[in-house]
C-alpha cells in the first residue's frame, strides 16, 4: 500500500509539473497618472488590471481600464484572443467601452448599429532587434471616413527595445494609413512617436514593483504627453 501511494503521489507531482510548465497565468495591475493609447488621450489618473492564460503559444487575456479621479472617465473591458508562433504574431480584440452608441453601456448588446462593442485584428511579427504591428478594426462601433462610410480604421506600429543603464527602453513610431475620425486623420498621418522606460524598483528580497515613465508626442494633433505608473503582480 505504502509503495501505490508513493507512486500515485509522484505521479500527482508529475502532472502538477507539467501543468506549470504548459500553463502560464498573468495577474496584474498598472496604476498610471495618465491614460494614453495610440497618442490619443483617453483618461486621468486609472487602474488597469489585467487577467491572462496562455498555453503553447494561445493565448486569452482580459483587460481593462477605470478611472480614479474622474467620474467623466470612459470604463474599457477587453477581450484578446492571440497566437504566437516564433516571431508571428496574430489576434483579435473585443474593445467594450461604458460609452458609445449605446448610452446606457449593456455589456451584452451586439447590434451593429447600437453597440459600445469594437472589434480589431492585428498580425505583427517580432524580429528581435524590432517589432511591426497592423492593426485594423472589422466590426462594431469603428469610425467613419471622408464619405462618411465606415473607415475599417488602421493603424500600424514599430517598436524597437533597447537597454540603457539597466533599464528597459522601448521607442515606438506609430502612425493612421488612411482618413477615419477614430484618430482624427484625414489621410495618412503620424499619430504616436514614443519613448518608454521602466525599471523594477526592488521592495524586499522577494519582491520588486516595475516603475514606468513614458513621453509620447502625437505630431497629427500636435500633442504631447508625460505619462508615468506602476506595476502590481504577484
Amino acid at each position: 500500500m505504502k509503495k501505490i501511494v508513493t507512486v500515485a503521489l509522484s505521479i500527482m507531482l508529475s502532472m502538477c509539473a507539467f501543468a506549470q510548465e504548459k500553463y502560464e497565468t498573468t495577474i496584474a495591475a498598472d496604476v498610471i497618472n495618465q491614460y494614453i493609447w495610440r497618442g490619443q488621450d483617453l483618461g486621468n489618473v486609472s487602474l488597469q488590471p489585467t487577467l491572462g492564460i496562455a498555453h503553447k503559444g494561445l493565448s486569452l487575456t482580459a483587460w481593462g481600464s477605470v478611472g480614479l479621479t474622474s467620474v467623466e472617465d470612459t470604463k474599457e473591458f477587453d477581450l484578446t484572443l492571440a497566437y504566437t508562433i516564433g516571431g508571428l504574431n496574430i489576434g483579435i480584440t473585443d474593445y467594450w467601452f461604458s460609452k458609445g452608441l449605446d448610452s446606457d453601456g449593456r455589456y451584452l448588446k451586439y447590434d451593429a448599429h447600437g453597440t459600445n462593442h469594437l472589434f480589431e485584428a492585428n498580425i505583427g511579427y517580432d524580429f528581435k532587434v524590432a517589432s511591426l504591428q497592423w492593426y485594423t478594426n472589422f466590426a462594431g462601433n469603428d469610425g467613419k471616413n471622408k464619405d462618411g462610410k465606415r473607415a475599417y480604421s488602421s493603424y500600424v506600429e514599430v517598436i524597437v527595445p533597447f537597454v540603457i543603464c539597466d533599464v528597459d527602453w522601448t521607442a515606438t513610431a506609430g502612425a493612421v494609413p488612411y482618413a477615419t475620425d477614430t484618430y482624427g486623420t484625414n489621410g495618412f498621418a503620424v499619430t504616436n512617436l514614443s519613448l518608454r522606460a521602466t525599471k523594477d524598483i526592488k521592495v524586499t528580497d522577494s519582491f520588486s514593483i516595475p516603475v514606468f515613465g513614458q513621453l509620447t508626442a502625437n505630431p497629427c494633433s500636435q500633442k504631447a504627453y508625460l505619462m508615468f505608473g506602476f506595476t502590481l503582480q504577484p
